[in-house]
């Protein structure tokens, strides 16, 4: 037993449940937190979380989220009381939404005034941070809210937000506790037996359901299988690829975009949309995984007559309560253990492998793999006549370059919103974890998403990429200019430099916004919005920001003097240009560890 604060408690909880790193916005509701964070780092370096400085919280967050994407671990955000919280703002609906375990700790404002505790309040602002309810400004977003009010069980308040945080679904929670709370001094027990707090685990398919779904699948001439997040376990995609190869015809359509579902090349890929591909229409069989919005009901719904299943560690849709998506079967199920039992009985059951081995599913696996070329080729025309070196620049054109220049190990960590689905065609991702969205809709996300993905990738094989000589991992954030706006990306930029997190950014500037437009189209296809201007619809960023020059001066180079600092910044309104550019940061990023921004001049 050892004498402590509540505070040196609480991180020795985060570090003994997997908790290496801490992204941290402090505040005066943290006197002995810093404390802690301090006796830490002097008594046990080794064993005690690393602390990344984030000048705004959205950065925190989104770090800590774009670390989870490639761990499916959650790590640390520190916040300040009710202000810090509220800072926090689309980053935690991101984690939420996108099902990413995240550890959100708050102070609040000390409860006595007079010096009655250690921790009283002794500034001005500890009267005016107080929220009647501050746990209530993030409850709705979060999987567990909870409040440490005695160090005596800190860690187990600890244990039970992770054990929240890291079974399915996953997100984000968050603990507070005030200043008098966390500056107690307690006897603590060395560790708690964490083996006695891990999350919930996988669940299955009941043997009723499982012959059902198999069944539908076989017999089914039309069979469709929707994904949305089930490449967040990187093993999924292996098994959907078995399943699409056991099924000839078997067609799989991925709505989220937010991870790498199944392989582009693969001829039952249907490729990447949200939700809006007339694949849904001619299904007569349709099987959801892991999946929120499988279509559009007022643009692409299925036949009346379809069946579908749904499969999802959250089949109800819990948390969005307008959600009338049929199912004919629905079950809380891990969608890598399920597909796993699939497979399974499919390969047992003699009747359905005599079935699939009848004439017309050669003939449909041929077809499948005719209207995959045709898709493919589709795709190509759309760039057939624009890679000349003086061709100006677009989505599909950039996604191009970006293939067939840029390493084929590279990670994408894409916010491009409107150019999203022109990118993934060109850029047609296979590799589990080779392409990461947001999965939701908070704009922003990849300035500190981006540099969580590369410190994550960095953490997990260092070791392996050092032992091989081999290069290390290029991470390319590609990023709307409206996306990179919305949420500090200057705090981003001095994050990478000051923790050298060499990341590879290209900024699409098209000039501002451009969904809200084809939002109002949608509703108003005849309206005002059809003759108005950019600057009259309010989406416009023209005179545009030299994003460029703004990634060099936040991240401190000496742009004056002319020195190669940390961060390099070009622009580029050419193929030819972009090409070139990117041959450079690709050696940049990888070589000499240092980051750039490529911004990229839309027509």
């Amino acid at each position: 037993m050892s004498k402590n604060t509540t505070s040196f408690a609480i991180f020795e909880a985060l570090w003994e449940a997997g908790v290496t790193v801490c992204f941290v916005n402090v505040g005066s509701d943290h006197p002995s937190v810093i404390e802690a964070i301090l006796r830490g780092k002097k008594e046990r370096p080794n064993e005690w979380p690393r602390f990344i400085t984030c000048p705004s919280e959205i950065t925190a967050i989104s770090m800590a989220d774009g670390y989870a994407r490639v761990t499916g671990k959650p790590q640390a955000v520190i916040v300040h009381v009710d202000v810090g919280t509220q800072a926090l703002g689309q980053g935690l609906h991101n984690a939420s939404v996108g099902r990413v375990p995240v550890f959100i700790f708050a102070g609040m404002c000390p409860y006595t005034e007079s010096g009655e505790l250690t921790g009283s309040r002794t500034e001005y602002m500890h009267w005016l941070q107080e929220a009647p309810d501050q746990k209530g400004i993030v409850r709705q977003y979060c999987r567990y809210t909870g409040e440490i009010r005695t160090g005596l069980n800190a860690k187990q308040t600890v244990a039970r937000a992770i054990q929240f945080a890291e079974s399915a679904p996953k997100g984000p929670v968050y603990v507070a506790s005030a200043r008098e709370d966390l500056a107690e001094t307690i006897n603590v027990p060395l560790s708690l037996q964490q083996q006695q707090w891990g999350p919930i685990g996988p669940g299955a398919l009941p043997e009723e359901a499982l012959r059902a779904v198999t069944a539908a699948l076989v017999e089914a001439e039309r069979p469709l299988i929707i994904t949305g997040y089930s490449g967040r376990d990187r093993r999924t995609q292996e098994q959907l690829v078995a399943l699409a190869d056991m099924v000839p015809g078997l067609r799989v359509y991925d709505t989220g975009g937010s991870d790498v579902c199944f392989p582009f090349s693969h001829p039952a890929s249907q490729g990447f949309s949200l939700s809006t591909d007339d694949c849904t229409r001619d299904a007569d069989m349709i099987l959801l995984l892991d999946c929120d919005v499988p279509w559009i009901p007022s643009n692409n719904p299925p036949s009346r007559e379809a069946q579908i299943f749904h499969i999802d560690v959250d089949p109800l849709n819990e948390r969005i309560p307008v959600s009338f998506f049929p199912a004919h079967g629905r079950w809380r199920a891990d969608c890598y253990t399920a597909l796993k039992q699939i497979l399974g009985y499919l390969t047992q059951d003699k009747i359905l492998q005599k079935q699939l081995s009848a004439p017309d599913f050669e003939g449909r696996r041929t077809s499948l793999v005719d209207a995959h070329q045709a898709r493919l080729r589709n795709i190509e025309s759309r760039v057939r006549f624009r890679l000349g070196d003086q061709q100006e620049l677009d989505a599909s054109n950039i996604g191009y370059v970006l293939r067939q220049t840029l390493p084929a190990d590279t990670t994408y960590v894409v916010e491009a919103v409107t150019c999203a689905q022109f990118l993934y065609d060109q850029i047609q991702p296979d590799r589990p974890g080779s392409w990461i969205n947001c999965g939701a809709t908070g704009i922003g996300w990849s300035n500190g998403a981006a540099l969580g993905v590369k410190m994550a990738l960095s953490d997990k094989y260092h070791d392996e990429k050092e032992a091989s000589g081999d290069l290390p991992d290029l991470v390319v954030q590609v990023v709307g200019d409206g996306s990179l706006m919305c949420a500090a990306p200057s705090s981003a930029f001095w994050v990478a430099q000051k923790y050298k997190i060499p990341v590879l950014t290209i900024v699409l500037n098209n000039g501002g916004w451009k969904a809200p437009r084809n939002s109002t189209k949608l509703v108003y296809p005849d309206g005002l919005n059809q003759s108005a201007t950019e600057d009259e619809l309010n989406i416009s960023f023209r005179p545009s920001p030299n994003y460029a020059a703004l990634a060099e001066a936040a991240a401190g180079s000496d742009i004056k003097r002319g020195s190669d600092g940390w961060m390099k910044g070009v622009r580029v309104d050419t193929v030819g240009a972009l090409k070139a550019e990117l041959r450079k940061a690709s050696s940049r990023v990888q070589e000499t560890g240092k980051g750039m921004l490529i911004e990229v001049l839309m027509q």
